[in-house]
């Protein structure tokens, strides 16, 4: 029996196809298990606030002491922590947590060929493959974002809780851009030349805040509440993701 060459093309495309699915068969059910022990592990956790922030940022950095003083504050005041679990400014915040006395909590993404070492001030920690899964996590529990300087990881999770914010897909909560020297070159851009293309509103400024000192963040963030009520904070009457 001989076989043409378009069937055998047509058994190794077939093959290939089966390969490919059972993978991402597979992927879903390690996704579901992330989003599994996330819920499961964080559940109890709020109120809360979310820190982004890079992981460069050395110890003895200005950023890494007005992060953790931050922190410490917003968990003095009853606040989880929630970190991105890693070093630099991640450190700091849950460094900061601990010294506060309330839950602090590290979101760790394991990335392919690098060290993946989660710092050492955590309550709760959690390890993901997928970055999505860990930012729903990060969005789903918080009460506010406090973004302090960082690069492209922390450039990305920002706007996307701005973005689910602007398209009512999640409920306004505060969010506070921290260092107003760092910030301003990113809000000058958003008002001179989105704003002027007219790819975003006048009103989308409101979504956030740029401030410069730990004290003035946490009063912030207790403003926003005492005008908006403080049972916003739960999950129940808070639903921030609306699928």
């Amino acid at each position: 029996m001989t076989i043409s060459e378009q069937q055998l093309r047509d058994l190794v495309l077939n093959s290939a196809a089966e390969d490919t699915l059972q993978q991402e068969s597979w992927k879903i059910f390690q996704v579901m298990a992330e989003f599994v022990e996330g819920f499961d592990k964080m559940s109890g956790i709020q109120p809360a606030v979310s820190f982004f922030g890079s992981a460069r940022i050395r110890r003895s950095h200005p950023y890494y002491r007005f992060a953790r003083k931050t922190s410490k504050l917003l968990s003095e005041s009853g606040f989880s922590i929630i970190s991105g679990g890693g070093p630099g400014i991640m450190e700091a915040v849950n460094r900061g947590a601990k010294e506060g006395g309330s839950p602090s909590v590290g979101l760790n993404i394991i990335l392919p060929g690098r060290s993946n070492t989660p710092n050492t001030y955590h309550d709760i920690s959690i390890d993901f493959h997928n970055f999505f899964v860990r930012k729903l996590m990060f969005v789903q529990y918080a009460s506010a974002y406090v973004v302090m300087p960082g690069g492209l990881g922390t450039l990305d999770e920002v706007i996307e809780c701005l973005t689910l914010m602007q398209t009512d897909k999640a409920h306004r909560i505060p969010v506070i851009l921290a260092v107003k020297d760092y910030w301003r070159g990113l809000v000058s851009w958003f008002r001179d030349t989105l704003l002027e293309h007219g790819t975003i509103n006048e009103a989308d400024f409101d979504l956030f805040q740029v401030i410069d000192q730990p004290e003035e963040i946490r009063d912030a963030i207790f403003d926003f509440y005492e005008t908006n009520g403080f049972e916003r904070m739960s999950n129940k009457n808070r639903a921030p993701i609306k699928l």
